[in-house]
């Protein structure tokens, strides 16, 4: 599991660095969101941002930017929702996976001062994908059938979508 960030540490100038450097590589990859643990750094902090110019998930709405330090998930609605998830930690591959529908999330923001939000749908999962990273998962581990698990560019996603939900 990866460490907490203390307040000194979260205003520091290696943690603006490293802030940078994390969306600097979310944009390249084109990612939508990236979590220490993914770039060898064992400590709590996820960024995340949803964008409607994402070649990865072309029908997603916008999101502000999301700094996570230290985040906390409760979840407010254990109805679970499915989504074909990706990540850079395992490039090309695809899996369908369920999560609950609804969280909250209590964090700290980039000046260390506390925040909380709930959130639904797609960012929920992104923030649970997210976050997952920070205790050791992947979302291959959260699937329920590994035969979901697809390389992205020989799937046509509707039509497994259709399979699983029969």
């Amino acid at each position: 599991m990866a460490e907490n960030f203390s307040v000194e540490e979260i205003k520091s100038l290696e943690t603006k660095d490293l802030l940078k450097d994390m969306w600097d590589s979310l944009e390249a990859a084109g990612g939508i969101g990236l979590a220490a643990p993914q770039i060898g750094i064992s400590k709590q902090l996820a960024v995340i941002k949803l964008s409607e110019e994402s070649e990865r998930y072309p029908d997603m709405e916008d999101s502000e930017a999301f700094i996570i330090f230290n985040p906390k998930i409760t979840v407010m609605d254990d109805t679970e929702q499915g989504f074909w998830e990706g990540c850079l930690s395992v490039p090309g591959l695809r899996g369908f996976v369920e999560r609950p529908r609804s969280i909250r999330v209590d964090f700290l923001d980039e000046n260390a001062e506390p925040k909380s939000i709930e959130i639904e749908d797609f960012l929920a999962t992104v923030f649970q994908h997210e976050l997952d990273h920070l205790i050791g998962k992947l979302y291959i581990d959260r699937m329920k059938d590994i035969s979901t698990l697809m390389f992205e560019d020989e799937m046509i996603f509707e039509e497994v979508e259709e399979e699983l939900l029969d």
